[in-house]
């Protein structure tokens, strides 16, 4: 099924999991996309089977704390992630036995943004200490640091060539290419983040409102608003790199599929 304006609107709630105590932070597919992976505030992990539709098992980050999360590169087995409690470092995680592969130290303050390469071992953080780093898996020391204006959030899109980056919440910007520049406003300062599909063919971003705007990256045009009803602000979504869904998390999880009739 290809990714159109139709089936953008024709998305649904499929299946909401209430496995978290607190706020979920964070949630990511595996590169195959037959995985999912969500933190929270009550320091926990959770790992899901897409092809089952359930959770998987649960590990736990009592000591360093979890807020953003990543599958590596072409990986299902390992991850990145930044801690809330303790210090700022971003650590390299196996999840076959629950060990550190590595720690990447550097960032002074909370790391607000964390990006894998879809084409190899890069990815880069953004934090609210006013820089955004470039960081490899197979090195724990920073491989390039810039100082944007502000506190920056920052995404590779799939191909690497789209971007995109925010300051102090106030608004989400895309760059590109063809210098394309449209926006979301958030009006209320909230941590937020926003997502590609896998063509690049659109973006989505949460709300506080608990709804998720789609706009086409193509005609920069909003395309649609969809209503999971949640509860509260959307913090993380992230749309599956190889199947026809979505997630979606306040501190409840929802699963998306599309809703329409293809004959």
């Amino acid at each position: 099924m290809k990714i159109t304006d139709s089936v953008v609107r024709s998305f649904r709630v499929a299946r909401t999991y209430r496995v978290n105590s607190q706020k979920v932070n964070c949630v990511d597919f595996s590169p195959n996309g037959e995985n999912a992976i969500a933190s929270s505030d009550d320091d926990c992990i959770v790992l899901y089977d897409i092809r089952e539709g359930k959770p998987e098992r649960n590990l736990f980050s009592k000591k360093y704390g979890v807020d953003l999360i990543r599958y590596t590169h072409g990986d299902a087995q390992t991850v990145v992630y930044s801690s809330n409690k303790l210090d700022d470092t971003i650590r390299y995680l196996s999840l076959t036995d629950n060990k550190y592969i590595r720690y990447f130290p550097g960032h002074t303050a909370r790391v607000i943004a964390l990006s894998m390469s879809p084409v190899d071992d890069t990815f880069i953080s953004g934090s609210l200490d006013e820089t955004i780093r470039i960081w490899d898996l197979r090195a724990p020391n920073c491989q390039g640091l810039t100082n944007p204006l502000g506190k920056p959030v920052c995404s590779f899109d799939p191909d690497g060539l789209i971007f995109a980056a925010g300051v102090e919440s106030q608004a989400i910007k895309l760059y590109d290419l063809r210098a394309f520049d449209k926006g979301y406003n958030n009006s209320k300062g909230i941590s937020l983040e926003a997502c590609f599909t896998p063509d690049s063919q659109f973006v989505m971003i949460g709300s506080e409102d608990g709804r998720v705007h789609v706009w086409s990256t193509e005609s920069g045009m909003k395309v649609a608003v969809l209503d999971g009803k949640h509860p509260g602000p959307i913090n993380t979504l992230q749309f599956n790199p190889r199947y026809m869904t979505f997630a979606s998390a306040c501190t409840n999880m929802t699963f998306w599929l599309p809703c329409i009739d293809e004959t």
